[in-house]
């Protein structure tokens, strides 16, 4: 055979591959649903970067979205499919605390790091709402159940937990023929829940119980109720299963640093730095540590990596190296660990 055609042949064949994922892409999307407004988790970072995902943009405009991306990118594309079989009715049994927003690990891990602490983009709702599901295979309901974490959880610091929410509306076994159909295909209903006395950020957690089999979905939404403040800039405190405390520069003459871990999962965490300025003002900085358990930084944005694991250099990027007095600037990175994951000690030095 000539060599053109065998090229031809593989090109073919390569291209056929490819529509048949793309086809088996399409038909595994179809088969589930998820909360779509306000929207799930995953469902939002899908919908706000599906198109765009590699765009390092999103490491600092939705660095909740960027870390999920970077542990499983399946996750947001498989939006639809944060289920469990087999529960038959035993939420909290079958999932432990903090593990509620990735469905108790489902799909061996895929969701674990929705269950990431921090600041989640949220939507701003009415104490009055409703949510909208979107069942795209039309398998209707035994049940839906809506919950909203209570008056004082701070969704910023604190890991989600069944006693942290509160039943605020459901509804029993609907068919899907009684929803309403969507032009992309499935069908959609909506749930009402009532957040009396609610302010501020929380978390909507949203069971679905599908008719077709033993098969539960565990969807968390992030939302900002009347009287809150605006959605903040993710400066957030890190998850208690790290538990580390800011961990202060010993250079505090020209420049201080504090580390913070703002989100961890399995392998996986993020966590930022925060330099100020001492009592004179500063034009650039460096922040040095030594990382004794393996950890090792994989991505990071608004500073320069000069030196990576275990004894980690980072220098301002050419936008915040200036200071003034007292004045402080953040940066942000993805990491890696096994075993534990404490937080260093931090030394700062900054040029005057």
């Amino acid at each position: 055979m000539p060599k053109t055609s065998r090229s031809r042949m593989v090109i073919a064949a390569v291209a056929g591959a490819m529509v048949l994922g793309a086809l088996a892409l399409v038909n595994s999307a179809s088969a589930h649903g998820s909360i779509v407004d306000p929207p799930s988790r995953n469902y939002g970072c899908w919908q706000r970067w599906g198109n765009d995902f590699q765009n390092p943009r999103m490491a600092t405009e939705d660095p909740m979205c960027w870390q999920a991306w970077q542990h499983n990118t399946n996750a947001m594309w498989n939006w639809n499919g944060l289920y469990r079989e087999g529960l038959r009715g035993n939420h909290q049994g079958g999932i432990p605390d903090g593990t509620l927003c990735s469905g108790g690990h489902a799909e061996g891990g895929r969701y674990d790091s929705l269950d990431a602490v921090g600041a989640w983009r949220a939507a701003n709702i009415g104490n009055n709402f409703r949510v909208k599901l979107w069942d795209q295979a039309s398998h209707g309901a035994d049940y839906i159940r809506v919950y909203v974490t209570r008056q004082g959880f701070n969704a910023l610091t604190q890991p989600l937990r069944w006693a942290d929410l509160e039943l605020v509306g459901q509804i029993g076994n609907t068919p899907a023929n009684q929803w309403t159909p969507e032009p992309a295909g499935g069908v959609s209903i909506q749930v009402p829940g009532n957040a009396a006395g609610r302010s501020g950020r929380h978390i909507i957690y949203t069971i679905w119980q599908a008719s077709h089999s033993d098969q539960s979905y565990y969807l968390c939404s992030d939302v900002i109720f009347p009287g809150g403040s605006p959605d903040p800039s993710p400066s957030v405190s890190p998850s208690p299963s790290q538990s580390p405390s800011p961990s202060p520069s010993t250079q505090p003459g020209n420049c201080t640093a504090t580390y913070r871990q703002t989100g961890s999962w399995s392998g996986g965490f993020q966590a930022e730095v925060t330099v100020t300025a001492g009592a004179a003002a500063v034009r650039g900085w460096t922040v040095r540590w030594t990382y004794a358990n393996g950890q090792s930084i994989t991505q990071i944005w608004s500073a320069t990596l000069g030196s990576n694991a275990p004894n980690v250099v980072i220098s301002n990027a050419g936008y915040n190296g200036s200071l003034g007095a007292r004045a402080s600037t953040t940066f942000g990175f993805l990491g890696s660990w096994n075993g534990s994951n404490p937080a260093p000690t931090l030394t700062c030095n900054a040029t005057t």
